[in-house]
């Protein structure tokens, strides 16, 4: 098979037929100590998510006026954008070689030759005209067209102008591939943010809560209830959870200003939703085909045309060994006195072809088609490594949403059993039937298991995020 793509020119077909004609296509994950198949399609064979614009994928205003702002403003998409105009650019460049060239050029100089050379015997025994002689020195003026033509006839420069047309058309998929990249960044930076957003809420009511204790140990110490080491503690962590309201807020800043960035602009506060963050539940995510893959990866359409791009290379360096014709023509005026120029005895016409053969010395021409063949391999090696990569990258993120679903699961029912635990410890200490110390541990537990919890919906979110991506969505 490796041979055929080399040799008998681009069989992308032939792999894309090797990856669709699998009676099972699946991939496989690891969920619970087992392997479990993960299936294109799940019962839904014609439906993928890759296929849905941007837009109808993210519905949440604030973040669509950030993708916006960024396909528009961000720089590294500009500069994709300019690496397309320069591979227009080439079109035109090929397309311009095999093409006659025509060009205009006008001459003026003198001529000396001496007297007792071959020219100078012929110019003393000779008149330019009757009764004149060859000024000496000679002057010569010159005005002619000048047309020149390789004939493509092996196709050469034909193929050089296909090869380029077919990297301008990969350019134009990796500008799809940075689109895809740049609105996948953005949404995982905005959830982020408003994982970041509620957790900041949570450690200000649970600042409230802890300061609300330290007031009430404080009362039974001077009752004598408790003693100075209980305020302590409680001051304590009252002072760590102040603390870590702080790291938040930097987490925050530096993921605003990780948006601005993306979005081309300086750092400013960014607009978000302040809808509740455990309420924003992953969209479910459909694989579709695997055929459909390769049709929405724009990756893998990139590296397939750099496959064409490059088996044209190998056409063209192979045609270097065969002859070349060249044709060549001019047409003009010539003459030794300016008045007399324009004559038309001074008229002027040649036309020459030539055909032409490397026969010894070609170590260049060799070393070129080697070159080639060397960069059409390349690029086998790079397809096949960008359908590999987009499979793994969709069995990973499949797999990923359906283990941080049931994550989530438990580490909800885990948050409601620490907070009644939090609010029973509270009930006991007040009627002196717990130690301080049980409240302490209840309190940082549930602070803690409800900053999982965040964490949790911020992975779950920029798991579905990263299988839209995956599955090639988000370029349109």
């Amino acid at each position: 098979m490796f041979k055929r793509l080399i040799s008998g020119g681009l069989s992308v077909a032939f792999l894309t037929l090797a990856i669709t004609s699998c009676k099972t296509p699946m991939l496989v994950g690891r969920t619970e100590n087992r392997t479990v198949p993960v299936r294109f399609g799940a019962g839904q064979d014609s439906v993928n998510t890759g296929k849905l614009i941007w837009r109808e994928f993210f519905t949440d205003p604030y973040l669509a006026a950030l993708i916006d702002t960024a396909l528009h403003n961000n720089q590294e998409l500009n500069i994709t954008l300019q690496e397309i105009q320069i591979a227009q650019n080439d079109i035109r460049a090929r397309t311009g070689e095999y093409l006659p060239f025509v060009g205009l050029r006008a001459d003026a100089g003198v001529d000396k030759v001496g007297r007792y050379t071959r020219p100078g015997a012929v110019e003393e025994n000779n008149e330019i005209r009757p009764g004149r002689r060859f000024p000496n020195p000679l002057p010569d003026f010159r005005l002619a067209a000048n047309v020149s033509w390789e004939v493509d006839i092996w196709n050469k420069l034909h193929n050089a102008k296909r090869a380029a047309a077919t990297r301008y058309l990969s350019s134009i998929e990796g500008k799809n591939f940075a689109v895809t990249n740049i609105v996948a960044e953005i949404a995982n930076s905005y959830y982020e943010l408003l994982g970041l957003d509620n957790q900041l809420d949570i450690v200000r009511k649970n600042i409230e809560i802890q300061t609300n204790a330290l007031n009430i140990v404080r009362t039974q110490k001077e009752s004598a209830r408790v003693t100075e080491l209980a305020v302590r503690r409680f001051e304590a962590q009252v002072l760590g959870t102040q603390s870590l309201q702080y790291n938040i807020q930097q987490r925050i800043t530096e993921t605003e200003n990780r948006i601005n960035f993306l979005v081309g602009r300086f750092p400013q506060p960014v607009q978000r939703s302040t809808q509740d963050f455990n309420l924003l539940v992953p969209q479910p995510v459909r694989a579709g085909l695997p055929s459909q893959l390769l049709q929405n990866r724009p990756d893998i359409r990139r590296a397939e045309r750099e496959l064409e791009a490059a088996r044209l290379d190998v056409e063209v360096a192979r045609a270097n060994f065969l002859p070349s014709l060249d044709l060549s023509a001019a047409v003009g005026f010539n003459a030794y006195n300016p008045a007399l120029l324009l004559s038309p005895e001074s008229l002027l016409y040649s036309l020459v072809g030539g055909l032409s053969r490397p026969l010894v010395n070609r170590n260049a021409i060799k070393a070129m088609y080697a070159s080639a063949n060397a960069r059409q391999i390349q690029a086998v090696f790079n397809y096949e490594r960008a359908i590999l990569n987009a499979y793994i990258e969709v069995a990973n993120q499949l797999a990923n949403m359906n283990n941080l679903q049931k994550s989530y699961d438990f580490k909800a029912r885990q948050v409601d059993a620490l907070l009644q635990s939090t609010n029973i410890s509270n009930t006991l200490f007040k009627s002196a039937r717990a130690d301080y110390m049980e409240v302490l541990l209840t309190q940082r537990d549930a602070l803690e298991s409800r900053f999982d919890l965040v964490e949790t919906r911020m992975q779950q979110l920029n798991a579905m995020v990263n299988a839209y991506r995956a599955l090639g969505g988000g370029w349109n």
